[in-house]
């Protein structure tokens, strides 16, 4: 692993993740940022990206928080356009811990404005460059760059820095990246429930009316109707996550104790994408 042995995170995390005083906290997150690359669950998943969480959400990190997500954004750009090979796993996991650094920001008001949309168009960008969308990869743990990158917008979407216009925009990169999804690689770990769960921090902004979200829900429910398209190729492929994620907003929407104000209307809006989506099975048997 280079640098410090892994006995020495092993009695970090036995100590709750408590910042150790006898190395330098620059050398401590350059070995834990490294470490966010690692195919080793425990390591990446066990040690580095808690420690880091726990740091930035306990304040360790609040005079440097900008250089801090700046290292993570720059790891969102190493070894991206690859497919199958484990650079996936510093990407994703800097979006996650990147994510955890806008929610500090989001209560603590610590970055300017500015900052805060230099990330957010690094974080649009890799989300849609992203290829390698493997959920769990056998034998390394956790990859799941759709689901973490869903995370960082729905983070990015509670901003204050963000106002209507740049929500809208969030929101058309959530349905860009399910209506791109590969046909031969469907997102089968979880990541439409997490994509619905980004878009519901950005509708809880309550920003966005109904003439903006009609048309943005109308997009996917046409990607996600599988039915009278051609008949040479399987259309249940390339509608799955979109038709995946029409019904958990319906879900999110259904059951959340904290909706946005626009649930009413929305939910109406949702339910008739799903039945044009689903008309085979709903219809009504005149007999």
């Amino acid at each position: 692993m280079g640098g410090m042995s892994l006995g020495y995170w092993d009695q970090v995390q036995k100590a709750g993740f408590e910042v150790p005083s006898d190395r330098p906290l620059d050398d401590l997150t350059a070995e834990l940022t490294t470490m966010l690359g690692s195919t080793r669950p425990e390591v990446r998943d066990g040690t580095a990206y808690p420690a880091l969480a726990t740091w930035i959400d306990n304040g360790v990190y609040d005079d440097l928080l900008g250089g801090l997500g700046d290292g993570m954004v720059a790891g969102l750009a190493v070894g991206i356009g690859e497919v199958g090979t484990d650079t996936v796993f510093r990407r994703s996991f800097s979006a996650l811990v990147l994510a955890d650094c806008l929610e500090r920001d989001n209560t603590q008001h610590l970055l300017p404005g500015a900052k805060v949309m230099e990330w957010g168009d690094r974080i649009v960008t890799w989300f849609l460059a992203e290829q390698d969308t493997r959920g769990f990869v056998a034998d390394k743990g956790w990859a799941h760059a759709v689901a973490h990158g869903a995370d960082t917008l729905g983070a990015l979407g509670e901003s204050p820095h963000l106002a209507g216009p740049e929500l809208a925009v969030l929101l058309d990169v959530l349905a860009e990246r399910l209506l791109q999804q590969p046909a031969d690689a469907p997102l089968a770990a979880g990541e439409p429930d997490r994509m619905a769960h980004a878009a519901m921090r950005i509708l809880r902004r309550n920003a966005l009316g109904v003439d903006v979200l009609e048309p943005w829900v109308h997009r996917v429910g046409a990607a996600g109707n599988p039915f009278g398209g051609p008949v040479d190729h399987d259309p249940f492929a390339s509608s799955a996550a979109p038709q995946a994620f029409l019904r958990a907003l319906f879900v999110h929407l259904s059951l959340a104790p904290d909706p946005p104000a626009v649930r009413p209307d929305l939910l109406l809006v949702v339910i008739e994408a799903l039945r044009m989506t689903n008309a085979p099975y709903l219809r009504v048997d005149t007999r």
